[in-house]
């Protein structure tokens, strides 16, 4: 069975509510034979990289970049996974006050470096979380998990 990995910064109100219409969507009853595990970005670890086949990635920008928890989830996993991990499919979801992109362009980078592939377009919400940006963070878990269960056909 498939595995989808949500990796998460949880660190603010409108955070969790994208976080949890992502897990919403990830979980939905109609996406069946996919498991979903969902780790905080300092609990993650290369064993959970490596034991998923895709992955959700969840950051707030601080400072025009991605948060230190999930940049510390990169510089653990980086090298242990490099090309075990080649070629999975990825989406992201970015809260901001004010700007977005820096954060975004850093998981480019990273997730280009890993040599993982964009499944989805991501995910970035200013100010707080709005029934459109909720229903977009539901699409992106449905859309990786169910791409998920396509690979494994």
């Amino acid at each position: 069975m498939p595995t989808l990995l949500i990796v998460h910064h949880t660190a603010s109100p409108a955070l969790h509510s994208m976080f949890d219409a992502v897990l919403s969507g990830a979980t939905d009853d109609r996406i069946e034979g996919v498991e979903v595990v969902a780790r905080a970005a300092l609990a993650a670890t290369a064993v959970d990289v490596l034991g998923a086949d895709g992955y959700v990635l969840g950051t707030p920008a601080n400072l025009g970049y991605i948060s230190g928890a999930l940049k510390h989830f990169f510089d653990q996993i980086y090298y242990p996974c490099l090309d075990e991990a080649a070629g999975r499919p990825y989406g992201l979801y970015v809260h901001g006050n004010t700007d977005t992109g820096g954060a975004v362009r850093a998981v480019e980078t990273i997730t280009t470096g890993l040599q993982w592939k964009q499944a989805h377009e991501p995910v970035t919400v200013l100010g707080q979380p709005g029934k459109d940006d909720l229903d977009a963070c539901w699409e992106l878990g449905a859309a990786l998990a169910a791409g998920l269960t396509l690979h494994a056909e």
